[in-house]
């Protein structure tokens, strides 16, 4: 009989769940969206926890319904979502207020004042990252600061995909991967850092317990049964951050394997089989969602997002591949055309809240067209920027897959095969976080041996794209221009 394995993805925008057989196999998916993200303030980014429950529970079921499955027939469940957030909770298991999201900047002041007082390098040592605004524990001590009578209220504190796992089983539970992005967990021995806590002065009890991702953390509990559709008892293995769990998707579990994801923000990602350190911190050293592994990675915050917001703002109705074909029309390089993609800030390897989004070097000949593909090629020289540093750090580069929605665009694809200076390949089932976070289920209820196991029978490539000579001598060129960017841009506009 075939074992379906289930892997539920809590994004920014919605939760998407996906159906996979032993062979993994995509049988069904479905996505519910979340309500609008609310910004009181510039910079300010929150979502009520409720609603990701909400949306989880419909895509659960409009999965199950739409493979005509159910819940007796699923093996596992594995989980997935957006990093870094903060959901606090009250004694009764209630949310006390609206979760600060990844991209909220506005705990610059308490980034700096946990540097002070703990110490630049000290931090490094500690949980092998620098204190950086997006992080979970800046968040605790904004709220404990700003809203001390809320903060009263708190008594445990979870990741987004952790309160979709504690309304289905009632377990507090999390994974190595998404602890590492919190700033308070000792990612080379991957356990919760007891000196991080006791200088912030937060007890241990109010964390998470933490597991190895393909580690069964609880079991589909009676109320979260009947609010599902799943069955009680199904076990819930602890999944990954999204990073780490698309990772496993596409099958980046070896030192040498690489990803370019551009979804709203963009990541590069590299396994590696032992933690390596940046001491600028301007890439992130996590745990992997595979046991005995770490990984590295580099973040730009607007990747996507450069896009939407065109689209958005002048797009004039054009969809997505409307803009792409209209793109097409202008030359590689966008004859001179520049675009700064720090809409949100940046992190890789600016580590800048402050810096502030650029289109520079327009003349009375540029086009729309030129606009656009300037945006296409700045976000992939953005994302060269981490390939820079894992030259310089000796992190191989074996083989680039690209994934996310500039995984679905040819020319998005050529233009990152010309920036990278290399081949980028496809996989045949593209389907992020929940795919990988189905896959670590499976692992966990013994359908794979490992994770390596189940990358090698699920993950398949489907398409090489291979770089254009002239193209990639044109983009070595623009690339350094890029690069000159941010210092002459630094302190523009930074402050009203």
């Amino acid at each position: 009989m075939t074992r379906k394995l289930l892997g539920i993805d809590v994004g920014t925008g919605g939760t998407r769940a996906v159906l996979l057989d032993d062979a993994g196999r995509v049988l069904g998916a479905a996505t519910a969206e979340h309500a609008e993200m609310a910004s009181p303030h510039l910079g300010w980014a929150e979502q009520d926890p409720r609603d990701w429950w909400r949306a989880a529970r419909l895509a659960i079921k409009e999965c199950l319904a739409q493979t005509n499955t159910n819940g007796g027939e699923i093996a596992a469940i594995g989980l997935s979502g957006q990093m870094h957030g903060l959901v606090m909770l009250d004694a009764a298991g209630e949310v006390v207020r609206p979760a600060l999201i990844w991209c909220d900047q506005r705990t610059e002041e308490e980034c700096r004042a946990i540097t002070e007082r703990i110490g630049a390098n000290r931090l490094i040592d500690l949980v092998a990252n620098p204190a950086l605004t997006g992080f979970t524990l800046p968040k605790i001590w904004w709220v404990r600061a700003h809203e001390p009578e809320l903060w009263s209220r708190v008594r445990s504190v979870m990741l987004p995909k952790d309160y979709v796992r504690f309304k289905l089983t009632s377990a507090r539970a999390t994974d190595v991967a998404d602890a590492s992005g919190t700033l308070m967990f000792d990612v080379i021995n991957r356990r919760w850092s007891a000196e991080i806590l006791q200088a912030s002065d937060l007890p241990p009890e109010i964390l998470p317990e933490v597991f190895e991702s393909p580690e069964i953390t609880g079991r589909v509990s009676k109320d979260g049964a009947a609010a599902s559709g799943l069955r009680e008892g199904t076990p819930v293995v602890a999944g990954g951050g999204d990073q780490a769990a698309g990772a496993v998707g596409m099958g980046i579990v070896e030192p040498g394997n690489v990803s370019a994801t551009i979804g709203t923000s963009g990541v590069v990602f590299a396994a590696t089989s032992s933690p390596v350190v940046e001491p600028k911190g301007r890439i992130h050293t996590f745990c992997h969602a595979i046991p005995g592994r770490w990984h590295v990675m580099g973040v730009t915050q607007g990747a996507g997002l450069s896009l939407r917001w065109f689209r958005d703002q002048f797009g004039g109705g054009s969809s997505y591949d409307a803009l792409m074909k209209e793109a097409a029309a202008a030359p590689a390089g966008a004859d001179g055309l520049l675009w700064a993609p720090y809409l949100m800030g940046e992190r890789t390897p600016h580590l800048d809240p402050n810096a502030r989004g650029a289109l520079v070097g327009l003349t009375a000949q540029h086009t729309r067209a030129h606009v656009i593909r300037a945006i296409l090629e700045g976000v992939a020289f953005s994302l060269r920027d981490t390939f820079t540093i894992f030259h310089e750090l000796g992190v191989p580069v074996k083989s680039i897959r690209l994934g996310g929605g500039g995984a679905r665009s040819s020319l998005w694809q050529q233009i990152q095969a010309d920036v990278y200076g290399t081949p980028v390949d496809l996989i045949e089932a593209e389907e992020g976080a929940a795919y990988g976070a189905a896959l670590l289920a499976g692992v966990g209820a013994g359908v794979w041996q490992s994770v390596d196991a189940a990358c090698t029978t699920a993950v398949h490539v489907a398409k090489r794209v291979k770089p254009i000579t002239k193209n990639v001598d044109l983009m070595n060129r623009r690339y350094e221009e890029y690069r000159k960017l941010y210092p002459a841009l630094r302190g523009i506009g930074h402050r009203q």
